[in-house]
């Protein structure tokens, strides 16, 4: 065979291969779809498309499901991603707690485990996090273990930074922003370690099982220990050039007015000493109330309501601006509001922060939708596990990959 005859016979492979994963990619996003359906998305004629999904269907990537009711003529076959194609775990890394889940292809959540962590030391982290791993895999069958594709770290990139605005103590900050913890997990587990800041992999999870599923563009916020974020523009998440694209949380606004706030050290704070869980609970211990910070939030925010509302007035006014600003210089329409506050308290705020959104909104300007969140508290760590799923079967593997 020729040179030439290789270099075709292996661009037709290579081609072929983009195909599939540009269709993966599209059933991930829209959850189901006929073959002229993704002919149609991913411009390819029918008789080409056709030919790709059997090939998926024999991989078992793919599968086949009900017909399409209520259209015209002969009712369409719907595929969708087959949940056995593969598997992947993932770990969120907080300041508060851990949180670690196993999910099939489709991105549901087969198991979990969660521990609180309150910034535990970099090797207490990696034990528990090897004994959580441990106890998800458990759960995949033997005969399907040579399916699992990778675990996913969602984790802040400088966990050991902002002690006086999250009110971290010296001692716990000590080891972990020189610390490599894909690096370290990769060595003790052996498998496949795909990492995101933690705003981000949320962003992740908001993109393919929530409202991404419908929308290209938006904002995304998690209100957690800290305050995170992610941007999607055109249906995909943006990394940034050091991968924390949508860190809101570090986004200028006036300090604080509240007596329990940290004294300003200049002339603008940052959004996560305002609105994030761990300022809250600032509030609350500091006017008096008593209680253990991981399980007893909950409990606190019923027993001394009129205090949660004077953190939630701040956290929706600190949020205002940096709302605003983000959404004009991007230009979209949209921003999801997510966290592990209750649900409630968390309706409470989109009300009150889209409220703000509309009384400041400037002239000729619709203030953006504000939308709640539908993966919730697990959003990390879920969108951790949706990294190497999407990462390995993406078009764009080797670009992603590398990054």
């Amino acid at each position: 065979m020729s040179s030439a005859s290789r270099g075709q016979g292996s661009n037709s492979t290579n081609l072929r291969q983009f195909n599939e994963r540009v269709i993966l990619a599209a059933l991930r996003r829209i959850g189901e779809a006929s073959k002229a359906d993704l002919a149609r998305l991913v411009n390819l004629t029918d008789n080409t498309a056709g030919s790709i999904v059997r090939d998926l269907e024999a991989q078992q990537l793919v599968r086949v499901g009900a017909k399409r009711q209520g259209g015209r003529g002969q009712p369409a076959t719907l595929l969708s991603l087959d949940a056995d194609g593969a598997y992947a775990a993932g770990l969120k890394i907080g300041r508060r707690s851990m949180d670690a889940v196993l999910v099939d292809f489709c991105g549901s959540v087969l198991a979990r485990q969660s521990r609180p962590a309150q910034l535990a030391s970099p090797q207490s982290v990696l034990d528990a996090a090897e004994e959580m791993l441990a106890a998800l895999l458990a759960d995949v069958p033997m005969s399907s273990r040579n399916r699992i594709v990778g675990l996913g770290i969602a984790a802040p990139y400088n966990m050991g930074s902002w002690r006086r605005e999250l009110g971290i103590s010296a001692e716990a900050c000590e080891g972990w922003n020189e610390f490599d913890v894909i690096g370290a997990l990769a060595e003790r587990t052996g498998m496949e370690v795909f990492g995101e800041n933690d705003g981000t992999a949320a962003a992740v999870a908001e993109l393919f099982l929530g409202h991404g599923r419908r929308r290209d563009d938006f904002i995304y916020v998690f209100i957690g220990a800290a305050t995170g974020g992610g941007v999607v523009l055109g249906g995909d998440y943006l990394r940034g050039s050091h991968g924390n694209g949508g860190d809101i949380g570090l986004m200028p606004v006036p300090p604080s007015p509240l007596p329990t706030a940290p004294p300003p050290t200049r002339r603008w704070d940052i959004l996560l000493t305002r609105a994030s869980i761990n300022a809250l609970v600032r509030h609350l211990k500091g006017s008096g109330v008593e209680f253990p910070v991981y399980d007893g939030l909950e409990d606190a925010i019923r027993r001394h309501p009129q205090l949660a509302e004077e953190w939630l007035e701040d956290c929706a006014d600190a949020l205002t601006g940096p709302l605003l600003s983000a959404a004009r210089t991007l230009d979209v329409t949209s921003v999801v509001l997510d966290g592990a506050l209750p649900p409630a308290m968390l309706a409470r705020l989109r009300d009150r922060t889209e409220q703000l959104l509309a009384d400041s909104a400037p002239e000729s300007r619709t203030p953006p939708e504000l939308l709640l969140g539908k993966v919730g508290r697990e959003a990390g760590a879920i969108g951790a596990a949706l990294l190497p799923l999407h990462l390995n079967f993406s078009p764009k593997r080797a670009t992603l990959v590398s990054q």
